[in-house]
């Protein structure tokens, strides 16, 4: 079981993350053949549940992408289901503090670096004992979500975490919580500061900073700033983007549309 994004951070490169927010296997199967590294399935604010999101794990399955999924929350319950149906990463919202990441990293991880159950039901045939369970805790990334004062706060408690491969931020909530418009693509002074700092602190570790953008452009320059895994829209964001594009080329071009 081998993690391409792990291999990918190794060679010093960005990972380009796909997002699942439509529950379908199909539009999965599309967005796996488009040349991401990883894809993610959005159970959090997505309308995937886990019956789909094993059904996109089934059609990605074919391409090189690393299947990812950010969970509702920080509950051991679904964490471990993720896990047994395939994710290679887990991304975890609201993660505040260094109880709350160690938490997460515990329902990601078999003991004796965690408290996660035995039955990675997709991954081996169950309950048999098999390579998955020896490099699941080294493979597996754990990754809690930036997104509050809160965890910028304890930002350095949280990297501190043995076990924590990185972070995500999440911009709209960030934004949010610091009584700006929640969007995407962020230009305040306060905002690229602290990008500034999650950079520099996962950097000092050896981690990896991770965030979701809106457009293309912003995450070629969130790469340029430092990020090293990087999330354009959603797959339901990438299909109106184009077909307003469309329609909007159509109207301009032709004299009677």
């Amino acid at each position: 079981m081998a993690n391409n994004v792990k291999q990918i951070w190794a060679a010093g490169k960005a990972v380009v993350n796909g997002w699942l927010a439509i529950p379908s296997g199909f539009s999965a199967e599309v967005m796996a053949q488009c040349g991401f590294d990883s894809v993610t399935v959005d159970l959090q604010h997505g309308v995937q549940d886990y019956h789909s999101m094993v059904a996109c794990f089934q059609a990605m399955q074919p391409h090189p992408v690393t299947p990812m999924v950010r969970v509702p929350w920080n509950e051991p319950g679904i964490i471990g289901k993720v896990l047994d149906a395939g994710a290679y990463g887990v991304i975890c919202p609201m993660v505040n503090t260094r109880d709350q990441a160690e938490a997460f990293v515990a329902a990601c991880k078999y003991p004796p670096a965690g408290t996660r159950s035995n039955g990675p039901i997709r991954m081996v045939a169950y309950g048999v004992p098999s390579s998955y369970q020896q490099t699941a805790n080294e493979e597996t990334l754990c990754i809690p979500m930036i997104e509050t004062r809160e965890a910028v706060a304890n930002l350095d408690a949280i990297l501190d975490v043995p076990g924590i491969a990185g972070v995500y931020i999440g911009p709209s909530d960030l934004g949010f919580s610091h009584g700006l418009v929640p969007r995407l693509d962020r230009d305040e002074p306060e905002m690229l500061a602290i990008y500034d700092r999650v950079i520099a602190a996962c950097k000092a570790r050896g981690l990896y900073a991770g965030i979701h953008t809106g457009t293309p452009s912003y995450a070629v320059r969130a790469i340029e700033m430092g990020f090293r895994l990087v999330t354009v829209a959603n797959d339901s964001g990438l299909m109106a983007m184009a077909a307003r594009n469309a329609v909007s080329h159509i109207r301009h071009d032709s004299r009677i549309a």
